[in-house]
């Protein structure tokens, strides 16, 4: 199961931390991702996380400001987002797949366990 909490309504130019815990799962067998969805649009890629951790990957208009790392130890994964913009604003996910190949790593169809989701918003 995998519980992401920490959002909430920042201004514009704003920092915000998501965490995304993984109870009942070693995290370092999982290649955790944030993806995010705003109304009236498609599951957005934002960031992934290699199992190591020692790779990550992002969708371009967050790169720079948006950071995702990972406590092995904790089972949790974190998406440390400043200088947020009103086009941040959407409902984030976090997921989860043992069995995922990197070159699929930004496919939402790609990870078998998912999270129940946290509001950011942005005001301008």
């Amino acid at each position: 199961q995998l519980q992401a909490s920490g959002g909430g309504l920042v201004q514009a130019g704003g920092s915000l931390r998501l965490s995304c815990a993984a109870s009942g799962r070693t995290a370092s067998k999982y290649v955790l991702g944030w993806f995010r969805q705003a109304p009236g649009k498609e599951r957005e890629f934002v960031a992934a996380n290699r199992r190591s951790g020692t790779a990550a990957y992002y969708v371009d208009s967050v790169k720079g400001r948006f950071t995702i790392s990972r406590d092995n130890a904790k089972n949790t994964v974190y998406l440390q987002m400043t200088s947020l913009k009103p086009e941040d604003t959407a409902v984030y996910y976090c997921a989860a797949d043992g069995q995922l190949i990197l070159s699929n790593v930004r496919q939402p169809g790609a990870y078998k366990y998912w999270g129940q989701g946290t509001q950011v918003t942005v005001s301008s």
